[in-house]
């Protein structure tokens, strides 16, 4: 019942450490509100945003849809590595089609090659909008372990200045090492065009697990790769412009209200993202709808509060632990932002879906807020109204 919830709800929204605070709380089996406050109101989204992009792309490209790494020969002697804008494409990937091309040259009695490397799949600038930042590389359509200068670092990690020269580099000494003679030594220059015969590929995982992935950890190079797909899928420009556009674009078609959205990125790191509480519910409650099965990886990669990803540290304390193991929800945090959006299952066994979102407000306050508001609706049994 509403007022049920409205009381369950009130103490735990209101507190100070939430600052300006927007909620929306829907039932998911009939897609009626239940609870709503300044939910059509804009606020900055920071990671939320990634349930935006995560349903565009599955939305327009299918859950089993796979990003493409391929080498081509347009000459002989000639080799070019054409990147399709796979955020997953790690070192292994890459020795593993280095060995595919080097025991295809081989059947072909080719011993040396000249490199080039193909990123036109993606537009310029590269550069995220907030600039140069360890949260995220340039965003290119060729990148190795996402450009991080160590594949095993997480977050914050130092990157390197291009990872698609990088990436090619990495090839042609994973060439070298299965005998093929690689000339120009270190230097492995830009190609303009990526036309010739197929001589190796490598698929990406299916685009359901990047999406998992991406939400439970969230990963901000795997978003904005995947606002670029989007935006190719849907023929604007690969850019951050486009992306933006085109997931806006998206989501409209499947009938979303989007109020007063406004996108300047696909991972929410970006300060001008602006997005309402009532239209991450909106996306939710069709993400675990019957009509797009094809949305699920949205639901099952929300981190699970107390166990996994962004949430694997949180819920801990008496005023959240009701949350623990039940609320999935994807977290998102800026300097003064701090949003949660997500769905639970509250004490009746109904399924909500819920976004509460937090501007002018820290993170070491308003994070603990947010989890106990969403424990309260793990542990309201408050009726069916």
């Amino acid at each position: 019942a509403p007022t049920a919830l409205a009381s369950a709800l009130r103490g735990v929204l209101s507190a100070p450490a939430l600052g300006q605070v927007t909620a929306s709380v829907v039932d998911v089996a009939t897609g009626r509100t239940l609870y709503a406050q300044n939910a059509g109101q804009a606020q900055k989204p920071a990671s939320t945003n990634k349930i935006a992009t995560a349903v565009a792309a599955l939305s327009l490209l299918g859950d089993d849809h796979r990003f493409t790494t391929r080498v081509v020969q347009p000459a002989p002697g000639r080799l070019v590595l054409v990147g399709g804008g796979d955020p997953t494409l790690s070192s292994a990937g890459l020795s593993r089609l280095a060995a595919d091309t080097a025991r295809a040259l081989r059947a072909a009695g080719t011993t040396s090659v000249r490199l080039g490397y193909d990123i036109s799949a993606f537009a310029a600038p590269a550069l995220h909008p907030i600039g140069v930042n360890e949260n995220i590389a340039l965003v290119q359509a060729l990148t190795v372990d996402e450009g991080r200068i160590d594949p095993h670092s997480t977050e914050n990690a130092p990157r390197w200045p291009d990872p698609a020269a990088r990436a090619a580099q990495v090839f042609a000494q994973q060439l070298r090492a299965q005998g093929v003679h690689v000339s120009g030594g270190s230097s492995v220059g830009q190609s303009g065009g990526s036309s010739g015969t197929t001589v190796a590929e490598l698929a990406s995982p299916p685009l359901a697990d990047i999406v998992e992935e991406m939400l439970t950890e969230s990963d901000n190079d795997v978003a904005e790769a995947l606002g670029h797909q989007v935006a190719r899928a849907s023929g604007q420009a690969a850019t951050f412009t486009g992306a933006a556009a085109a997931v806006q674009a998206q989501l409209t078609r499947l009938g979303v209200r989007l109020g007063s959205t406004r996108l300047a990125d696909s991972s929410g790191l970006s300060g001008a993202d602006a997005l309402p509480a009532a239209v991450l519910t909106q996306l939710l409650t069709l993400a675990a709808g019957p009509a797009h099965p094809e949305l699920r990886p949205v639901l099952t990669g929300l981190p699970v509060a107390g166990f996994t990803g962004t949430l694997g540290d949180r819920y801990s304390s008496d005023g959240a632990s009701a949350g623990r193991g039940v609320v999935r929800a994807k977290t998102g945090s800026l300097s003064t932002v701090n949003t949660l959006a997500g769905v639970v299952v509250d004490r009746d066994g109904r399924v909500l879906a819920f976004a509460f979102m937090s501007n002018a407000s820290s993170a070491a306050t308003a994070r603990p807020a947010l989890d106990r508001a969403a424990a309260a609706l793990a542990a309201c049994g408050c009726g069916a109204g």
